[in-house]
């Protein structure tokens, strides 16, 4: 089942128009390792996880094999450094105190941690993330950091105003020519967001079915 959802989730990607090259990531909080065994023998190699020792345990079992984790979730400053030592691309960079914490953790001998900057696009309370007020001044301080890499935004729009919201994110783009990637678009809205612009999209319940 698994693998038929995630073909089933490449087409539906591919019949989109897009404007850039666009990443399937296999969002796969709370699935074992298994499961993504599964998508890994018929080529996945984005993982998108939220929950750092669940995705820990899943890096162990699963290394040796070419993959690339994305940690999408809440950063708490007591998690920074497993997560600088674990995962190639973080996308819930909400404040610069994260961002340093991040780049002083980053192990020399690794690349380049990748970093999204998460932008609360319909400003709601309950949602972290910067404001958009707030992105030129934060984007100004990565310039002052050797261990990661800016390379662009993500963000979780109100589903009711999804449209209007990557529409927002696609002009944020526009005034950061320099910047390369766009995490938008879960399972209900994805060809939405590659419409978009989106370079990334995080697909979890219509791969890896719903969560229980």
């Amino acid at each position: 089942m698994i693998v038929e959802n995630l073909k089933n989730v490449q087409n539906r990607i591919h019949a989109v128009d897009a404007k850039n090259k666009v990443t399937l990531i296999a969002v796969s909080k709370t699935k074992p390792a298994s499961d993504l065994q599964q998508a890994i023998d018929v080529g996945q190699r984005h993982f998108g996880e939220n929950y750092l020792q669940e995705a820990l345990e899943k890096i162990d079992i699963l290394k040796g094999q070419n993959l690339i984790w994305h940690f999408i979730g809440p950063i708490q400053s007591n998690k920074t450094k497993q997560i600088a030592e674990n995962f190639s691309w973080v996308h819930s960079v909400d404040r610069l105190k994260i961002a340093k914490r991040l780049n002083d953790q980053r192990p020399t001998q690794l690349d380049k941690l990748h970093m999204l900057l998460q932008v609360n696009i319909d400003n709601e309370p309950t949602k972290s993330g910067v404001l958009e007020s707030e992105i030129d001044d934060i984007v100004a301080h990565f310039q002052n950091f050797q261990n990661i890499s800016l390379r662009g935004f993500m963000c979780i729009p109100n589903p009711d105003n999804s449209a209007n919201s990557f529409a927002k994110m696609a002009q944020i783009m526009k005034k950061h020519p320099n910047l390369d990637t766009l995490s938008m678009g879960m399972s209900s809205d994805l060809e939405l967001a590659i419409e978009n612009g989106a370079t990334f999209v995080r697909i979890g319940s219509d791969i890896f079915g719903k969560r229980v």
